[in-house]
């Protein structure tokens, strides 16, 4: 067996281990980066947000032809939909991103192993007839789709995500399980190319960590693009075409072509050998860290959706950075409590901080400032009048909590918010940045001004 000594071995090459892999290459380290897939960028770039936003961009355009071309005085003949073409567009753009990391991986000398790596000892790792030595070790493997037992997986009929991003034609129903991010993005693609789309959610509204006025007038917007969407209904099983479900004591049936399962995520640390290197699990089955990502054992570190918090791409590359400077002799800094989260559909909902919800929940006084997209001009030109912004700040401080955006773009708009609360930003402090004319920003303005009951274009 051959044997190689880095300062630093890296297992998963998604968002989080790729980051790592690189910052440390910049603070001097030598790298090891493991990967078992043939490309780098993980779960994310290769079946996941990368892929799933093309699907989303492509059938934004179809949607916007279909249904508001002609308002904007374009005529259009025999409209139709090409979907091998549409999966080759999808799948350039992941050839290209991951193609990038390859080639930024070669410029830093990250060494790149392909293959699935075991843990032998604390600070040994094996791939394939390889064994790895480093003085620390970070584990990136990120997550997998959650399975329900009663049903399995079988990438034709019952799909998860990495299934349903590849679909090779539009399915004439499709039934979501799960009114999440992901279940909401894939369904919203599939029923603007024409499928017949039904949500089913267990709890009493999509979109859970939404305040419960975003959640309603997301759903009205979803309904009339076309989704159905059922709450509080507890799906029991799949048979003969069908997907049962209970509501309140009563049988629901939902005939289905395709059923997409996405319940949630769940950490992917199969076949590691954890044991072997002294690493211990929670009890949610995710590895235990403390607060610098460092497990049980001393010279091992874990970061992304395998250790507690939100399973995103951007908490994951926080996570590899500061890990990399930690390891490095290094300040890191990561805010956990400041990790916006995004749903990709037409309109989109953006979350940072405390909803006004969850705020009143803990018992804080907040006042709270709204404004509308239907106030501002630039959302009307852009087909964007639908949603709202929201200002959470504490009543005493004037402290933002926590904003909350529905709307054309909401994914860009959230990000000045979270940089005014991470220097501790207030509502007037928003409310004071000059923003440009016209642009779908300044709702965010406005909702600042509304805090202090100062908004100029709304009463």
């Amino acid at each position: 067996m051959s044997s190689d000594n880095f300062d630093l071995i890296i297992i998963g090459a998604g968002p989080g281990g790729y980051v790592c892999a690189f910052r440390a290459a910049q603070l001097g380290l030598k790298v090891a980066l493991v990967e078992k897939r043939a490309t780098l960028g993980g779960t994310c770039l290769n079946v996941g947000c990368i892929p799933s936003k093309a699907l989303l961009a492509s059938s934004e355009h179809f949607a916007f032809n279909r249904h508001h071309a002609s308002a904007h005085g374009i005529k259009l003949d025999g409209l139709a939909i090409d979907v091998p073409v549409m999966l080759k567009k999808k799948e350039d753009i992941v050839a290209k991103m991951t193609g990038g990391l390859t080639a930024l991986a070669k410029a830093r000398k990250v060494t790149v192993i392909t293959g699935e790596a075991k843990f032998t000892g604390a600070k040994t790792v094996a791939v394939g007839d390889r064994t790895l030595t480093a003085g620390n070790i970070v584990i990136a493997t990120g997550s997998a789709p959650v399975e329900l037992p009663f049903l399995k997986f079988d990438g034709k009929t019952v799909v998860s995500s990495d299934h349903a991003i590849a679909f090779t034609e539009v399915p004439g129903k499709l039934v979501v399980v799960g009114g999440g991010a992901i279940g909401l993005e894939l369904g919203s693609v599939w029923a603007r190319l024409g499928a017949d789309v039904t949500v089913v959610e267990f709890l009493p509204q999509i979109a859970g960590a939404a305040d419960a006025d975003i959640v309603r007038a997301f759903t009205r917007i979803l309904q009339k693009q076309g989704l159905k969407i059922e709450v509080n209904a507890k799906v029991t099983g799949f048979k003969d075409g069908k997907l049962t479900a209970e509501r309140d004591g009563k049988v629901l049936e939902f005939p289905a072509d395709k059923v997409l399962v996405s319940v949630g995520r769940r950490p992917f640390t199969d076949g590691l050998g954890l044991e072997k290197a002294g690493v211990e699990l929670t009890d949610k089955k995710r590895i235990k860290v403390d607060g610098h990502l460092k497990t049980t054992a001393a010279n091992i570190w874990a970061i992304g959706d395998v250790v507690d918090g939100p399973m995103l791409a951007h908490k994951a590359e926080e996570d590899g950075a500061a890990v990399a400077e930690w390891i490095a002799g290094k300040a890191g800094h990561i805010n956990w409590d400041l990790m916006p989260a995004i749903i990709y559909t037409d309109p989109e909902i953006a979350t940072v901080g405390l909803g006004e919800d969850a705020a009143k929940a803990k018992g804080l006084k907040v006042n709270v400032g709204k404004f509308n997209f239907a106030a501002n001009a630039r959302a009307h030109a852009n087909d964007g009048a639908d949603g709202f912004v929201k200002i959470i700040a504490d009543a005493q401080t004037d402290k933002i909590l926590g904003a909350q955006i529905l709307g054309k773009n909401a994914g860009e708009l959230i990000s000045e918010v979270v940089t005014h609360m991470e220097y501790g930003g207030s509502a007037e402090d928003l409310a004071r940045t000059v923003h440009a004319h016209p642009t779908m920003s300044e709702a965010v303005k406005e909702a600042g001004l509304a805090v202090s009951k100062s908004a100029i274009h709304t009463l």
